[in-house]
């Protein structure tokens, strides 16, 4: 398998031009930086630096990749622009909308690729267009996918063998389970992205939401409220006060040491887990998003590419085709993440549903990751209904979501006022970015 990267670049490198940039390499001097997340599977790491190195080769280019953790790129990308110099690219797993201004419209970039790929994932193309604006501020090539990871034998104990389907399920099952057991369900209710993107999940399900198609503000609503009741039930009757301080690698933390019944995570826990205890790996099961009232809604982790405005001549132009050429190569992408990367771009990684049906990487059931082709199905994009805008961005900055939730589970205020209180405070971000053109 790893030899269908050169094989891809090759082709992408001859059969499609690249944007801007001379085919057949860039002017001598060239050079490139990445800024990225250290990968939750570090394998993919490993492959990436030979990739980039093997790129840089063929196309004249020196490039240079440096990591952090993942909650510090927004503030990274902010520097970088206000001192106007830094990275060439810049990747994020979560909206950089609020950036838009320090940005390159990168429409060029995903024009191409819809000629060049096809069909891109809704989901995508919800967290890096901005249509107030009409403007690409970022490219999306693949994204992971949040579905249920539960404990089998935990939760066949106590009547259910596959594991929750509803979130009614979910607080029946795991209330029992810890009552049993002392082993709690593990959501988050915490200012991190795991518990934002659960969080916004439920309110999904239950017929709420942030804004509505069009981008006007719907949070408070009898839905919202309800989904608001529904978590602070969950946490004082199946979770513990764990949660309320949770960062983004405790569910995962979490599942691998068996402490929890249940997350919503990618699949990156199980994969840590599978490498030290196989029988605990296989002892763990998949679920699609889970059914609520208003029916099933998963999140989506987008892998966002942005190329701040400071970047320029043959440099931008080799950024540019950077992104194309790895895109071309996602077969390799997700192969080596272990699935973890799915593709925006479905016809760039056929492989796909074969990797599902038969793992590749040793899973017990080979078929495990079959249920992942309904997650994909019921995902959809940070901001749904609508786009993900500046305004949408700075509510997760403010983690506003789990701060109502977590003072209506901790008896500080009752869901409708917590609800109303955020509402208003909503209203004021999204006038804020109309007053600056950046919302419709």
């Amino acid at each position: 398998m790893r030899l269908l990267a050169p094989l891809f670049l090759f082709i992408a490198m001859f059969l499609f031009p690249s944007v801007g940039g001379a085919q057949g390499g860039f002017p001598d001097r060239t050079a490139i930086s990445l800024l990225q997340w250290k990968h939750f599977v570090p394998s993919y790491d490993e492959w990436f630096d030979s990739y980039v190195k093997d790129w840089g080769e063929a196309n004249n280019v020196r490039v240079t990749v440096d990591r952090v953790n993942f909650v510090e790129l927004p503030s990274s990308l902010a520097a970088e622009i206000d001192a106007g110099q830094g990275h060439s690219i810049v990747e994020l797993p979560s909206s950089p909308a609020s950036f838009v201004s320090g940005l390159h419209d990168l429409r060029d970039v995903n024009e191409q690729a819809a000629n060049m790929f096809g069909r891109r994932q809704d989901f995508c193309d919800g967290v890096s267009y901005l249509p107030s604006a009409d403007v690409y501020y970022g490219f999306a090539a693949g994204y992971s996918l949040n579905h249920g990871n539960y404990d089998i034998e935990l939760w066949t104990e106590v009547g259910y063998p596959n594991g929750p389907t509803t979130y009614q399920d979910l607080l029946m099952g795991g209330r029992a389970i810890y009552e049993t057991t002392g082993i709690p369900v593990g959501i988050g209710i915490s200012p991190e992205i795991d518990s934002e993107m659960a969080n916004r999940e439920v309110i999904w399900s239950f017929g709420g939401s942030v804004q509505d198609e069009n981008g006007a503000v719907v949070f408070h609503s009898e839905e919202t409220v309800a989904a608001v009741n529904y978590l602070a039930q969950l946490q004082n009757q199946a979770m513990t006060d764990e949660v309320f301080g949770w960062n983004g690698a405790s569910n995962n933390q979490a599942l691998v040491a068996g402490e929890v019944s249940f997350i919503l995570n990618p699949d990156s826990a199980y994969r840590s887990l599978q490498k030290v205890d196989a029988a605990g790996a296989a002892n763990v099961g998949f679920t699609p998003p889970l059914l609520g009232p208003a029916g099933a809604f998963g999140g989506t982790h987008v892998s966002i590419s942005v190329i701040p405005s400071y970047v320029t001549g043959a440099e931008l132009e080799a950024a540019k085709k950077f992104l194309l050429d790895y895109t071309a190569n996602y077969a390799e992408v997700t192969y080596n993440s272990e699935l973890f990367n799915l593709p925006c771009y479905p016809d760039t990684v056929t492989e796909l549903s074969a990797w599902f049906e038969n793992d590749p990487f040793g899973s017990e059931p080979a078929n495990k990751f079959a249920i992942l082709k309904t997650a994909i199905d019921r995902s959809v994009n940070f901001g749904y209904p609508g786009y993900s805008s500046p305004a949408i961005a700075q509510v997760y900055a403010e983690h506003i979501i789990p701060n109502v939730i977590a003072q209506v589970a901790l008896g500080e205020a009752t869901a409708e006022d917590a609800v109303a209180h955020a509402h208003a405070r909503i209203e004021e971000i999204f006038a804020d970015w109309s007053t600056r053109g950046q919302l419709p």
